[in-house]
């Protein structure tokens, strides 16, 4: 029997975790008091009582909380970060399993694991394949676009969207420095800072994150056949990846994957043009957060 807490399990993250958990064999979760949560003795009491603490926490409480697990010593439980904190941090291992081989063992071995974000998680599974196949030079500039449903904004932007006060799309982050961007650039492999716009759209869950591409651009000029075969390679045997190619007028809505830790990995190319686009489909609140803790947590305990 594992125990685990959710330290921030009231948030939209943590609820999630919670439900993927609640029934599930071999893990029991523990919880505080709504009057307890920010008491440090009742905190650090509960992180020594358990196995696994998986934080849901904004950045700075993340923090704080992995100060404290640092200073148990021997008594510090195993942690996960949902957080931005330690995405890029010395000493934490990135939780995106299928990044390189031997990421999920690394994972599976980890005492701090970082979550990655929903962007980053879209954006690095299109670039880092073709960068280690060498398709994607990493000196390349590269822009990425990325469209979430609200729930990924928190409390606030939650409210506003099913209160009718949000827009119905909108572009944010346009100042380019958006916090996922840190992450994106280290774990894609590239040197060139890509450029990245998110945007936001009034529906609750899904993603999809674009890269177009140049081919002609690219010192190998792939076609969408070699493109597809990098991705079918790198994503070979992974349970939660699926690849599709087609140079077809296609379309694509971000909400079927819904519910699920699912990715799907969409070529479209121009032959006769010669460009490309690159998708990855998935649930912001699944893979992209809540979904791959709980994909990670089950590394982390032999499962």
């Amino acid at each position: 029997m594992a125990t685990i807490f959710i330290d921030g399990e009231a948030g939209t993250t943590g609820l999630q975790i919670r439900e993927k958990l609640d029934g599930v064999s071999g893990i029991e979760l523990a919880s505080l008091a709504p009057e307890a949560r920010k008491d440090p003795a009742a905190k650090q009491k509960i992180y020594e009582d358990v196995d696994v603490v998986i934080l849901c926490l904004p950045d700075e409480a993340a923090k704080e909380a992995a100060k404290l697990v640092d200073a148990m010593g021997v008594k510090a439980p195993r942690v996960i970060d949902a957080s931005s904190a330690h995405r890029v941090a010395p000493g934490w291992i990135y939780g995106f399993p299928e990044l390189i081989a031997g990421q999920d063992e690394a994972v599976a071995k980890a005492k701090k694991v970082t979550n990655p974000g929903c962007h980053a998680t879209g954006a690095i599974a299109l670039l880092r394949p073709l960068v280690d196949a060498g398709l994607l030079p990493k000196e390349t500039p590269v822009s990425i676009t990325s469209v979430s449903g609200y729930s990924g904004g928190g409390k606030s932007m939650i409210e506003a969207f099913e209160t009718g006060k949000a827009p119905a799309f909108e572009l944010y982050g346009l100042a380019l420095e958006h916090k996922h961007m840190p992450e994106i650039q280290l774990y894609s492999g590239l040197v060139a800072r890509p450029i990245f716009v998110p945007s936001v759209g009034n529906f609750r869950q899904g993603m999809l994150v674009s890269v177009p591409l140049h081919l002609d651009a690219l010192p190998k000029k792939p076609t969408l056949a070699d493109l597809k075969a990098v991705f079918d390679k790198h994503y070979d045997g992974r349970n939660f990846f699926r690849v599709f190619a087609t140079t077809e007028n296609a379309r694509i809505e971000p909400e079927l994957l819904n519910g699920s830790n699912d990715i799907e990995i969409h070529v479209f190319a121009n032959e006769a043009r010669r460009q490309a686009v690159l998708t990855a489909k998935f649930d912001n609140l699944g893979k992209g957060a809540s979904g791959a803790a709980v994909q990670n947590l089950m590394l982390m305990l032999g499962r």
